[in-house]
């Protein structure tokens, strides 16, 4: 049996091998992922964008924001191209390697037919070794190696045997692993060279590369916001639990990557002493002589009057602020969604007992409403109609006559096309055609919402402690579907007037208090729950409800029922409901809407079968298991004033308004594409009575979008814990039988094994 042989490659055979396998495993994906490719834009989307000049203009500055993509991408296909060459020419290289004896045939060396006889084999032999003898100058050492091997190979009879049998006249070779590396690697005279390069790679190169990313890395939170940022917003949301509107902007200013010692992109010119002065004198209520560090550096200010410019849509100089503004908007989004999550963990810190101050649902909600503010650029006190294209606030007093005041995008949308022409008449076609387009993909949600209690016997009872999901189904429709239908009027006006937290919708209203009066009294419509609560009984129990809405570390509940002495209770449920709270926001369900009490009721009815039981825990695994792949990709939104695109997000959560506190973690939905559905989860109240939460549903990207659905949970008293069973009574034959054995051991001794 022949031996084993390990060598390097002296012939590069082997290494040239491992290059091209190496190359084709890198080259491939890379083609497919990485080869310049034009978007193929479908003409009838192409159509329906909005052609207004604020987008065009929009359009152009994102093209130019990458002035190297041409360049980018030639370096990109000549790098692909060259190692694809590079691969033809070593998949040539390689298949000219000549192997001795890869395919040793001696007749074919000899030039003789198979079955010659002994005289032609050395007649052939004698006459080709004249001419490639190694003393002929026509002579070839190599060759005529072979050309012995087979002569030796016909005329040899143990030559004959190995060649018959193995394949080569010298018998079984040994077996060769070649290293696929050149072997001038390993010769001394190259092994300084050798180490140095290793030396340079594996312990300058690569500690080096590892380094900065993780120093750059560790700089960043999950959102890419600076750890330093967060920790601001963390310091400021604590000191002001309770923050208005323009307090929240100013912090969102004070960011670090705003601050060019922590952001090396912000630019610092010598005309900000001047631009940034003449600006500050233009901005009413700015705020810039506030003390407070790092509010009053002048970073911080320098943001602050480019966002109030922003959202004032003011005009600045091309070369130099509005640069900045462009860039300080884009980064904003990512900032306030930090910002949220700060508040939120500030919440459940809160009820956990860990601080002293409960941030109020104002706050983080003042915080949510910065993200529509600057994606529009608008103030929330504005109309949401300058959403729209060309609409000024000169053209405003188009839309408020005697018989109508049009307030927002849907109630626009509900007008029929003769009635929607006549309100844009001052527009021309053209321009009412952009209206028309952005005005039909804005989105309107149908927001479901139904509670339950999941792994209890009757899904459809909320007793005093227990675990209440809340499914919420989310549907969304372009508002063009809507066009001229005037049947969720009523119930859209219903979820906006009764909601109570917007600050913008109160502000607006109360400007048109005396316009509006006689259309609200037409469209609001007392439920019937609430009709039906009269007498003595309303008046015990409204008592109960402000005592509770007093202290600042109250439970995130309003009881409309008697409240228990003392404070113990409250504060069990703040601890468990704040915790559950951030476990059930990133679960994912879906059913119908709270109305639908018959059906849960029927639902509730039906035994309790095993298979039922199986399908629910199935469907719950699926819900979680879909949000690991979350995608970040919605719908377009319309904002020529924002830089960026911008997808379509939302926030979705449960608050009690009576008492200003937040039950859920606010879910972000950010892949409403047709419908979502989620699960929010918080703790009911430990005492029974009678509850009022409210399920909000806030848009990121358009003003104007929230809704708000009032949920109505009726708390029971929980049950006793059963002291007796019927799986805990046992059969009078099973007590017999356990009597009877009760004695015996169920393992078997030693004596009973020598008995038997």
């Amino acid at each position: 049996m022949g031996g084993q042989k390990f060598e390097y490659d002296e012939s590069g055979s082997t290494f040239f091998y491992f290059v091209l396998s190496f190359l084709a495993l890198i080259l491939v994906p890379a083609t497919f992922y990485y080869w310049p490719r034009k978007r193929k834009e479908d003409p009838a989307k192409k159509a329906e964008l909005c052609q207004c000049p604020n987008c065009v203009q929009k359009q152009i500055i994102i093209e130019q924001s990458e002035p190297y993509k041409k360049v980018k991408n030639f370096f990109i296909m000549l790098a692909i191209i060259s190692g694809w060459v590079l691969l033809g020419f070593l998949a040539v290289k390689v298949s000219q390697f000549d192997y001795e004896m890869s395919n040793f045939d001696p007749y074919d060396i000899l030039g003789l037919p198979p079955g010659a006889t002994q005289a032609e084999i050395k007649r052939s032999y004698r006459k080709q070794s004249l001419i490639l003898h190694p003393d002929k100058e026509t002579g070839d050492e190599k060759a005529f190696m072979k050309l012995t091997k087979a002569y030796q190979a016909l005329t040899d009879d143990e030559a004959r045997r190995n060649w018959e049998k193995y394949g080569n006249p010298d018998g079984p070779g040994a077996m060769s692993f070649g290293i696929a590396l050149p072997s001038w690697i390993v010769e001394k005279e190259n092994s300084v060279w050798v180490l140095g390069l290793y030396a340079l790679v594996f312990m300058v190169a690569l500690p080096t590369a590892v380094g900065t990313w993780w120093y750059r890395s560790i700089r960043f939170s999950g959102e890419q916001v600076l750890l330093d940022t967060t920790q601001m917003y963390f310091y400021f949301c604590h000191k002001t639990p309770s923050m208005p509107l323009k307090r929240a902007l100013m912090i969102l200013a004070a960011s670090c990557e705003f601050d060019k010692r922590h952001n090396s992109e912000i630019i610092e010119r010598i005309t900000d002493n001047e631009e940034v002065p003449m600006l500050l004198r233009e901005l009413p209520n700015l705020g810039e002589k506030n003390k407070e560090q790092p509010l009053c550096r002048p970073y911080s200010i320098k943001a602050r009057a480019l966002l109030h410019a922003h959202l004032m849509r003011m005009k600045l100089p091309a070369d130099t602020l509005e640069v900045d503004r462009r860039y300080i908007v884009s980064r904003c989004p990512n900032l306030i969604v930090e910002m949220v999550n700060c508040v939120n963990q500030l919440i459940a810190l809160a009820y956990a007992r860990r601080i002293p101050r409960l941030p109020t649902i104002g706050t983080i909600e003042n915080c949510m409403k910065l993200s529509p503010m600057i994606v529009q650029g608008l103030w929330d006190y504005k109309s949401a109609l300058l959403q729209l294209p060309y609409i000024t606030e000169d053209n405003l007093r188009h839309f408020t006559n005697r018989k109508k005041h049009i307030k927002s995008p849907l109630q626009l949308a509900q007008l029929s096309g003769e009635e929607r022409r006549q309100v844009l008449r001052f527009l021309n076609d053209k321009q009412f055609d952009d209206v028309m387009k952005v005005l039909g993909n804005m989105p309107y949600i149908h927001f479901q919402v139904n509670t339950e209690v999941i792994d209890d016997e009757n899904s459809t009872v909320v007793t005093a402690g227990a675990i209440v999901t809340v499914t919420v189904l989310l549907r969304r429709t372009n508002m063009k579907e809507l066009f001229g239908d005037t049947t969720i009027k009523e119930k859209t006006l219903k979820e906006e007037e009764d909601g109570g937290g917007d600050a913008t919708e109160k502000a607006e209203n109360d400007k048109n208090n005396k316009t509006d009066k006689n259309e609200k009294k037409d469209v609001y419509k007392r439920p019937v729950w609430m009709k039906q609560k009269k007498g003595p009984a309303k008046k015990g129990k409204k008592p109960a409800a402000k005592q509770q809405a007093k202290p600042v570390a109250a439970p995130p509940v309003v009881q409309n029922a008697e409240k228990p002495k003392g404070n113990k209770e409250p504060k069990k449920k703040d601890e468990e409901g704040g915790e559950e709270s951030d476990e059930g926001s990133s679960d994912e369900s879906g059913t119908h809407s709270e109305g639908s009490g018959d059906e849960s009721r029927d639902k509730s009815s039906a035994p309790d079968d095993d298979d039922d039981q199986w399908d629910k825990f199935q469907k719950r695994l699926q819900k979680r298991e879909r949000l690991e792949g979350r995608s970040k990709c919605s719908h377009p939104v319309h904002c020529p004033y924002f830089p960026l695109e911008k997808q379509e997000y939302w926030w979705c959560y449960i608050c009690d308004r009576k008492s200003k506190t937040l039950l859920t973690a606010p879910a972000h939905v950010t892949a409403l594409v047709d419908s979502h559905e989620l699960q929010l989860r918080f703790t009911a109240p430990r005492w029974p009575g009678l509850y009022t939460f409210a399920c909000c549903l806030r848009s990121d990207s358009y003003i104007g979008m929230d809704q708000q659905q009032d949920m109505k949970i009726d708390v029971k008293e929980a049950a006793a814990v059963p002291a007796e069973h019927p799986q805990w009574d046992l059969s009078d034959s099973d007590s017999e039988n356990n009597e009877e054995g009760g004695n015996e051991s169920e393992f078997t001794t030693d004596d009973e094994v020598e008995e038997e």
